[in-house]
C-alpha cells in the first residue's frame, strides 16, 4: 500500500431508470464492471424505488409510496383551493404549477422533492403529500433509518450528491472530495437517464449517446479515485427500468361517466400508471369496481397481492382500491400529467420492464436480489 494514497473508497453510482432490459442488447463499462445482476423493483414509482433503496425497507415499511394520499384532516393544501376558481388552462400550464409548487415548498420549509403535479386545485384540500423530507439526509424517512442515518451513527466520512443539482455539477462535487482522499464511502446521484427515457423511449439512440457520456464521465471518477486510493470499488445500480408506452386510457373519464360526486362518494387519485380509491359509501366501491372490471389493459390488485409487494398499508393510506394497468398502457390525461410520452416505469414489478441493475468490478456481497440489497449493499461497504 502506498504511502501516499488511502486504503479504499468505494462508490455506489445511482443512475435512475438503468433498467436491466434498458442495457440488453447494449455496452457499457463491460470490461470496467464485469459483475452485473438483475434486480426486482419494487412497486411503485421512484418515490417508492428510492426510499427502498436507502433504507433496505419495503414501501409498507418506510411509508413512502405516491405522493398524494386522501387525508383532508391533515392536508395542508387548504389553501390552494381557492385556486380552483381560477381557469384551468391558466392554473394548470405547467410554468404555473411548477411555480406554484416552489412557493408552497418554501412556505412550508419543505426539503423533499415537492411537485404539485395535476392534482385539481378544486380537490387538493382533500390530500396529503408523503415526501416532505430530504431523503438523502439522516432522519429523512417517515418511518425507518436510512444508510446516512447509519454513516452518521457510525462516524464514517462520505460524500453524497446533492439530488437537486445537475449531474455535472454533482460529477464534479465527488471529483473535488476524492481527491481529498479523507471520505471512504461515496454515493452519486445521476437522474437524467430517466427523463430521457421518458422522452424518447429506451430504443432510441440518444440513450447510447447519453450512456457513452455516463462511461466517459465515470472512467474519469476512476482515474481520480485510483490516484488517492489503493482500492477502488465500482458500483453502478438503479431503481427501476422503463417500459415503451403503445397504449392510452383516459381512466378519469370512465369513472366520471358513473355521475358519483368526488369528495362526497368517492376520491381519486390518477397516476400515470394506476387509479387509485377511496369510497365513502359501500355502493360507491361496488360501481367503480364492477367499472374497472371493464377496462382493458389493466386489473384491480387484491389485498393479498399488496401484501406480496410489502404495499399493503394501514389504514389503506394510499388506496382502498389500486386498478394497476399493464405494463406500455398510460393513463392519460392523470394527475401527473395531461399528455401521452414515450417511455413510463411503475408498472407491476414481476414484468422484464420493471427490472433494475446493479453493475460492479468486485464481487458484490450478500448477493444482492432485489433493490432493498443496495443498502446492505451500502453498509458492508461503508462499514456503517
Amino acid at each position: 500500500m502506498s504511502d501516499t494514497k488511502a486504503p479504499k473508497i468505494s462508490i455506489v453510482v445511482f443512475i435512475d431508470a438503468l433498467g436491466w432490459d434498458v442495457l440488453k442488447g447494449r455496452r457499457f463499462m463491460d470490461a470496467r464492471l464485469p459483475f452485473r445482476r438483475k434486480l426486482q423493483s419494487v412497486f411503485g414509482f421512484s418515490s417508492a424505488c428510492i426510499p427502498s433503496i436507502l433504507t433496505g425497507l419495503r414501501p409498507r415499511e418506510h411509508r413512502h409510496w405516491s405522493f398524494f394520499y386522501y387525508s383532508p384532516a391533515t392536508s395542508p393544501f387548504k389553501p390552494l383551493r381557492l385556486l380552483g376558481l381560477l381557469p384551468r388552462s391558466l392554473v394548470d400550464r405547467g410554468r404555473v404549477r411548477n411555480l406554484i409548487s416552489k412557493v408552497v415548498k418554501r412556505f412550508y420549509n419543505y426539503t423533499g422533492y415537492f411537485q404539485l403535479y395535476n392534482i385539481p386545485f378544486k380537490y387538493i384540500d382533500k390530500f396529503d403529500y408523503c415526501e416532505k423530507n430530504d431523503l438523502f439526509v439522516p432522519g429523512g424517512m417517515n418511518r425507518g433509518q436510512n444508510i446516512f442515518d447509519h454513516l452518521k451513527r457510525a462516524g464514517v466520512p462520505y460524500h453524497v450528491s446533492n439530488w437537486r443539482d445537475p449531474e455535472a455539477r454533482n460529477l464534479e462535487a465527488l471529483k473535488a472530495d476524492l481527491i481529498t482522499g479523507k471520505i471512504t464511502f461515496a454515493l452519486l446521484y445521476m437522474a437524467a437517464m430517466d427523463a430521457l427515457l421518458h422522452q424518447v423511449g429506451k430504443e432510441s439512440t440518444q440513450v447510447d449517446q447519453k450512456l457513452a457520456w455516463y462511461e466517459a464521465q465515470l472512467e474519469e471518477v476512476l482515474r481520480i479515485a485510483a490516484e488517492h486510493y489503493d482500492q477502488v470499488r465500482l458500483f453502478v445500480c438503479s431503481d427501476h427500468g422503463m417500459a415503451t408506452v403503445h397504449t392510452q386510457v383516459d381512466l378519469m373519464s370512465k369513472v366520471e361517466a358513473l355521475g358519483l360526486a368526488f369528495g362526497r362518494d368517492y376520491t381519486a387519485t390518477y397516476d400515470s400508471t394506476m387509479g387509485r380509491f377511496w369510497f365513502h359509501n359501500p355502493a360507491t366501491r361496488e360501481r367503480i369496481s364492477t367499472l374497472l372490471q371493464q377496462v382493458p389493459g389493466g386489473r384491480t390488485l387484491p389485498q393479498q397481492e399488496l401484501e406480496q409487494l410489502g404495499c399493503d398499508f394501514e389504514g389503506n393510506q394510499f388506496g382502498e382500491l389500486i386498478f394497476l394497468m399493464d405494463a406500455g398502457v398510460l393513463i392519460v390525461p392523470s394527475h401527473m400529467g395531461v399528455k401521452p410520452i414515450t417511455g413510463m416505469h411503475g408498472y407491476h414489478p414481476d414484468h422484464p420492464d420493471s427490472d433494475a441493475s446493479l453493475l460492479s468490478n468486485v464481487e458484490p456481497p450478500h448477493d444482492p436480489k432485489a433493490i432493498t440489497d443496495i443498502f446492505h449493499l451500502m453498509r458492508a461497504e461503508s462499514g456503517a
